[in-house]
């Protein structure tokens, strides 16, 4: 990995291939989502938990395999919404250097070189000819803010949820033919009896912080665990 931090100088001419696939980190069976992202993910994945050293973390289901990513063929996506942790491709956030009075600085856009996808002749300018953004950078721009900024939101909101009762461990069990059951074990969902059992004080506290909604969109995501159903069904019968 060689991570550098782009500028409109250095990196005027630099063109990136906005690929996915197997190569570049996607074929994962489990994506991390911040809480900014609940709403367009329960529209197309099932949303877990599972509890880190770190601190509890939240996922969009992706497949039932390990490795297995269902809404990737070949080299892209065909799910209506991508995670961000997989949309931000070979870019990251990092620290610029530190000021003269010894403060870190601000978080900046970094590429990392050694990406296949970095240098591709056909592949999207970050910079425009006289040196602005380029439509591609600006996207990955937003990306990163909405990963810098649900990095920094999410460990207290899933806590929240956690001091509620609303998280439940189950080990998931499905049933894709008659004879093919798959486990996914270790992780939590949003436990819709708890949830419809909150009243008061608690409830008040959940709503104004956000964190009730949270809650209602990650418990309703979990019908989507029949799509994915569907769709392991449809891989199969591919390599049948």
């Amino acid at each position: 990995m060689n991570q550098v931090q782009i500028n409109n100088v250095d990196h005027a001419q630099l063109r990136v291939k906005p690929l996915a696939g197997a190569a570049f980190g996607d074929a994962a069976n489990q994506a991390p989502i911040f809480p900014v992202e609940f709403e367009e993910v329960q529209r197309e994945f099932a949303i877990v938990f599972r509890r880190r050293e770190a601190g509890i973390q939240a996922y969009a289901l992706l497949g039932l395999d390990s490795r297995e990513n269902l809404y990737l063929a070949d080299d892209r996506w065909i799910s209506r919404y991508v995670p961000a942790s997989h949309r931000r491709g070979p870019f990251a956030i990092g620290q610029a250097r530190e000021g003269d009075d010894g403060m870190p600085g601000e978080p900046m856009i970094h590429v990392d070189l050694d990406d296949p996808r970095v240098g591709a002749e056909d592949g999207l300018p970050l910079f425009l000819e006289h040196g602005g953004n380029a439509p591609y950078l600006d996207h990955v721009s937003g990306v990163l803010r909405l990963l810098y900024h649900g990095m920094q939101q999410a460990g207290s909101s899933y806590a929240g949820l956690d001091r509620a009762g609303l998280l439940t461990p189950v080990t998931l069990t499905v049933d894709v033919t008659e004879d093919r059951r798959f486990t996914i074990p270790d992780v939590e969902v949003v436990d819709v009896e708890a949830l419809a059992a909150l009243g008061g004080e608690i409830l008040e506290k959940l709503h104004r912080s956000g964190e009730l909604r949270l809650a209602t969109l990650a418990a309703a995501s979990l019908g989507n665990i029949q799509q994915l159903i569907q769709a392991k069904r449809s891989r199969l019968d591919e390599g049948a």
